[in-house]
């Protein structure tokens, strides 16, 4: 089939859709991504939308460079949205700077396409106990990414300005992830950035609970325990969450026939 407009997103876990639950799709995730390839298809009628997804869990820069690009450039795509680094950063140890050469070298092949090519700075993570060490590596990357950004005309979407993310609600049971609020908070931005006017309808956030401060810190204790030293221990050994996963969407397809796949 033949796709006069085609959205190919790029990426790690933020784009792959993790913390949006959906058993019917592939990796059992719905994601920002989808959900706003499938608004532009309905915005859009009188285009036909090809749509594919080619993010993964766990990748790194290197990872999404080497194997997410090409692909994307063979489908000769008009809009490109890409997430990358932030897995880096969480490393013990980065070049900031080497890393984003390589980026920049990434954006310029993408921009090469003739597509809109879309990037998100890393999230300020102040309010997070455990993220909150990164702040200082995420504000140079950001501050590096607006530079190559700019140099190969790549928008931005600033990521680390969206201060409604403080609210633990769009945040998945992980702490890591944003939830299916979050998620379509995220598309809504995404569909912004483009001068699109359709939005999707955030759902009714439950009311913030109330937790005493033992209760808070069995709740911190769970927490560590099944999300936290699994995610270390992954990073000591090496290993990643995706490392057996494929793409969800690989090539493109409607994005009005995601849950007929």
């Amino acid at each position: 089939m033949e796709f006069s407009a085609r959205y190919v997103a790029l990426g790690d876990s933020f784009t792959e859709g993790l913390g949006d639950t959906d058993p019917t799709r592939p990796n059992q995730v719905c994601g920002w991504a989808d959900r706003a390839a499938e608004q532009l298809a309905l915005a859009h009628p009188e285009q036909s939308w090809g749509y594919a997804n080619l993010a993964i869990r766990g990748k790194k820069m290197n990872q999404i460079l080497s194997e997410q690009i090409a692909a994307a450039v063979a489908m000769n795509p008009t809009l490109v949205t890409i997430y990358a680094g932030i897995n880096d950063i969480l490393r013990p140890k980065v070049d900031i700077d080497a890393m984003m050469g390589r980026y920049s070298d990434g954006l310029a092949t993408l921009a090469a396409t003739g597509a809109r090519v879309l990037v998100f700075t890393g999230f300020d993570a102040s309010t997070s106990k455990i993220f909150a060490s990164i702040r200082g590596r995420t504000a140079i990357y950001n501050e590096l990414l607006r530079e190559v950004a700019q140099d190969h005309g790549a928008e931005l979407v600033d990521y680390w300005r969206f201060r409604e993310y403080n609210d633990w609600r769009l945040w998945g049971i992980d702490r890591m992830h944003m939830s299916t609020a979050g998620h379509i908070n995220m598309a809504n931005r995404v569909l912004e950035q483009l001068g699109e006017t359709v939005r999707i309808s955030m759902p009714e956030l439950p009311p913030l609970p109330v937790r005493t401060t033992s209760e808070t810190l069995k709740d911190n204790a769970a927490w560590t325990k099944e999300y936290v030293g699994p995610w270390v221990s992954r990073r000591l050994r090496g290993v990643s969450s995706g490392d057996n996963l494929s793409a969800r969407w690989p090539t493109l397809r409607s994005p009005l026939a995601l849950n007929s796949h």
